[in-house]
């Protein structure tokens, strides 16, 4: 079975959606661990209701970013991932964090990158005018939300849509495209070779697979 790290630093919604994928046999693997660098992350609650192992680093204990990123590292390899998954996690990855997991470490980001990389990417989107707005699964190198894309779903934006109903949007595509990917990714479909992505053997665009609205 294939083994599944999770970081979170929050409500961990897209952590319950890839409980609920793998329970359901959807996803073919096991999430080992949910790592949270706040203690008071109610996504730990799902992994808590679940029986699955959590581990809480809190960064103010170290006297670096490296220093606190090596001690993630041996907490996250004690369970041999075959991915890492950030789902919410909110806090800059160290390059040696992203070189020791380089090609199975992924974050989805609730913007069509490389549009609104960073927060409020919401409020970006209806402040800008924007028709279109969706979100996107990515391999995490050391640029902030720049790694190469792997899927995109984009999702409609209304006259009367506000940051809370187009966040609520998107978060569903999310929940139905980190699984999917996570899938590729454990499965050999898609690798990370070169600075691209390849689907199947076929190299996918900069934007990378897109679903439509």
């Amino acid at each position: 079975m294939k083994r599944i790290v999770v970081l979170i630093s929050g409500q961990g919604s897209n952590l319950k959606a890839l409980i609920e994928a793998c329970h359901q046999k959807k996803l073919s693997a096991e999430i080992s661990a949910v790592v949270s660098n706040n203690t008071s992350a109610y996504g730990l609650k799902y992994a808590i209701n679940m029986n699955i192992n959590i581990h809480t680093i809190n960064k103010t204990q170290f006297t670096g970013s490296e220093e606190f990123d090596r001690a993630l590292i041996a907490v996250i390899d004690y369970y041999k991932p075959d991915v890492v998954v950030l789902a919410g996690y909110m806090l800059i990855l160290s390059n040696e964090f992203v070189t020791h997991y380089f090609g199975r470490l992924l974050n989805i980001h609730p913007s069509l990158l490389p549009l609104y990389p960073g927060l409020h990417t919401h409020r970006n989107a209806l402040q800008n005018g924007d028709l279109i707005h969706g979100t996107s699964v990515h391999f995490v190198t050391d640029q902030l939300d720049s790694g190469p894309l792997i899927l995109q779903a984009k999702v409609p934006i209304f006259s009367n849509d506000n940051e809370i109903t187009l966040a609520h949007r998107v978060k569903n595509k999310e929940h139905i495209i980190y699984p999917i990917v996570i899938g590729w990714v454990l499965s050999g479909r898609v690798i990370l070779s070169d600075n691209a992505v390849w689907l199947d053997g076929i190299k996918l665009p900069p934007e990378g697979y897109c679903i439509d609205i």
